[in-house]
Formats: C-alpha cells, sequence, structure tokens
C-alpha cells in the first residue's frame, strides 16, 4: 500500500506544481512588457488627458509592472482607432484602444465607414461618464437658452465627425427643441475646435462638462465661452443654474430620441477597448487594474490639481450598456439614421 500512496502524493504534487507554474506563468506575462493605449483624436484634448494620467498610474496595478505608453491614431472622429483595433491590432492584451462611444450606437444605425462589430470587442472600463454642455462664444451675445431658441440665431459649432458628442448632441437637439445651429465636422479634436473657437472660426461647442472646465478652465473662467445649456437629462451638480435640454422637448417623442442620443454619449462614451479574442485572463486582469488605477490615491490627487473629475463605469457594466444599444426598436433607429446622418 505504502508504494501506491507515495504515488498518489508524488502525482498530486506535480499537478500542483504545474498549476502553480501556469498561475504564475498568466500573472508574469506583463512582466517587461509595454502596453499601448491608442487614443483615437488629437493630443490636448479631453480623451488624450485622460489617457496620459491613466497611463502614469496603471502599470503598478498590474502584476509585473508594465509600461503603458500612449499613442494618437486621429481620423474620422476616432473611427480610424476603432477600426485599426478590431481589424490590425493583435488579441495579446497589450494594445488598448480610447476611442468615442457613441460610434457604438452608429454602427446601429448604418455609419459608412465602420469596420467593426462593437459586441466582439472586450472591454475595460470607462473613468467617467460625460454630462455634455452646450458653449457658445462671448461674441454672440447669447447668454439665455430659451431666447436664443426664439430668437433663431445661428450659431456655428465645430465638429469631429457623426458619432461624436461634438456633432451627435448639437445635431439631437436641434433637431429636437429647435436650437439653432450649424455644425461644421472634420476637426481632428476638442483642442483643434478650442483653436478655432478662439480665432473667430466657429463659435460654438459641444463638449462634456468634465472635459471642459478642464482643458477649456481659460475660456470658462474669463467669461470668452458661455455655458448655455446641460445636453443632458438630469443636471450637473455643478451647473444647477444651467437648463437642462430634456425640459425643452415637447413631445414623448422628442424625449426619447433626445435620451436615447444622451445616453449614448454619457455612460458609454469614454471606453477603453481590448481587441476581440484578447485572452479572458489578460481581459480580467486589465479591467481590475484599471478599477484600482482610478481608486489610486496618487491618481486621485493629479486629477484634482487638473481640475479632472472620474465617475467610472467597470468593465462588465460597459459591455452591458454597449449590449443594451443593440436593442433599439426599429422606428426609433429609423429616426436616428436621419437626423444623425
Amino acid at each position: 500500500m505504502r508504494p501506491t500512496v507515495n504515488l498518489v502524493l508524488i502525482s498530486v504534487v506535480m499537478l500542483l506544481s504545474a498549476a502553480t507554474g501556469q498561475v504564475s506563468a498568466q500573472g508574469n506575462f506583463y512582466e517587461g512588457k509595454n502596453i499601448r493605449i491608442i487614443v483615437g483624436l488629437a493630443a490636448g484634448g479631453g480623451y488624450d488627458v485622460y489617457a496620459r494620467m491613466i497611463a502614469r498610474h496603471m502599470g503598478k496595478h498590474i502584476l509585473g509592472n508594465p509600461a503603458i505608453s500612449v499613442e494618437n491614431m486621429t481620423g474620422a472622429g476616432s473611427l480610424v482607432a476603432a477600426n485599426y483595433l478590431y481589424k490590425v491590432a493583435k488579441p495579446d492584451g497589450l494594445v488598448i484602444s480610447h476611442f468615442i462611444g457613441g460610434l457604438f450606437l452608429q454602427q446601429l444605425l448604418g455609419k459608412p465607414g465602420i469596420e467593426f462589430d462593437a459586441l466582439k470587442f472586450e472591454f475595460i472600463g470607462v473613468p467617467l461618464q460625460d454630462s455634455f454642455v452646450m458653449g457658445v462664444a462671448k461674441s454672440t451675445g447669447i447668454t439665455d437658452a430659451e431666447k436664443w431658441i426664439a430668437s433663431k440665431q445661428v450659431v456655428k459649432f465645430g465638429g469631429i465627425a457623426t458619432g461624436t458628442g461634438s456633432d451627435d448632441v448639437p445635431n439631437i437637439l436641434k433637431a429636437t427643441i429647435g436650437l439653432p445651429l450649424q455644425v461644421v465636422s472634420g476637426y481632428k479634436g476638442t483642442a483643434d475646435i478650442r483653436l478655432a473657437f478662439n480665432s473667430g472660426e466657429g463659435s460654438g461647442v459641444s463638449i462634456a462638462w468634465e472635459s471642459a472646465k478642464s482643458t477649456w478652465r481659460r475660456e470658462v473662467e474669463n467669461g470668452d465661452m458661455k455655458i448655455v445649456l446641460q445636453g443632458n437629462t438630469k443636471s450637473h451638480p455643478e451647473l444647477t443654474n444651467i437648463p437642462v435640454s430634456i425640459n425643452f422637448a415637447k413631445t414623448d417623442e422628442a424625449k426619447t430620441l433626445m435620451q436615447t442620443v444622451l445616453q449614448a454619449h454619457g455612460p458609454t462614451v469614454r471606453p477603453f477597448v481590448l481587441p476581440p479574442r484578447t485572452p479572458k485572463d489578460r481581459v480580467q486582469i486589465l479591467r481590475k487594474a484599471f478599477t484600482a488605477t482610478l481608486k489610486d490615491p496618487e491618481l486621485l490627487a493629479e486629477a484634482k490639481k487638473a481640475n479632472l473629475d472620474f465617475n467610472p463605469t467597470d468593465g462588465a457594466t460597459l459591455e452591458q450598456n454597449v449590449k443594451n444599444t443593440f436593442k433599439l426598436e426599429p422606428s426609433l433607429v429609423a429616426k436616428l439614421k436621419d437626423i444623425l446622418k
């Protein structure tokens, strides 16, 4: 009996050693590696600023402490970066993309040029949920949203592309509540829109308040940009004196259309995403590291100095929110196609 018992013990030890070795190998995968975060918009804008801040802290929350670098891959309102992640990037857990989540809705609406299937991506999380605002130049003389609508004074808004909050939010407000504006698309990011705004090339911008109060801080503080309307379904705690767009909607259909677009540019608008077929263990490693990073005291201290907010959503919640986008009724899809074309 003793030889048999010894053989069993030896087998158990070997199996445990093999399992431990596999866990160790998986856990140390990131040691000596470099993770690339590809930002789909220009340097200096809100997406870029958040990505670089997260990159500075996230490596220490991953076993192996990999380096994390940020690259900008601009084009078509971050569509180039989204397509690259889906078609070109290796699914090895070393490439993350940060593009505009409004593209998920645009896939449903049949936007030309989309070469990805959003439901096949792997989702890491969202650092914050945007609260869009309509900002107009002081030179327009506009200080009140209700009077602006009544005056029918058309304001030229700088835009990036369909699928971005700079375009979709003002366009849905134009269609549902008659906000008099014209969106001029083609800018590479909000940093470029800011340059155009300051040079007089444009007079309006639709931008997340979370970004505006940091990257447009000078324009906001000196009054060159006046926030006249919140493009939201509820008021932001810091903007209680600014009216909320949903309250201007006069029909249930207008409210439904507005809510659909505003939600697409809120909970899912700033996704950190991995390519399809990324190994599940690496997805989980990065999800946990992302969540831990956004609770990191050093990151939060840096964010406070930069006047940046964090209101995160984890990867599982982001994944479910994206799936919900694709449950819209066909009649609603058809109307949004016409509005956001």
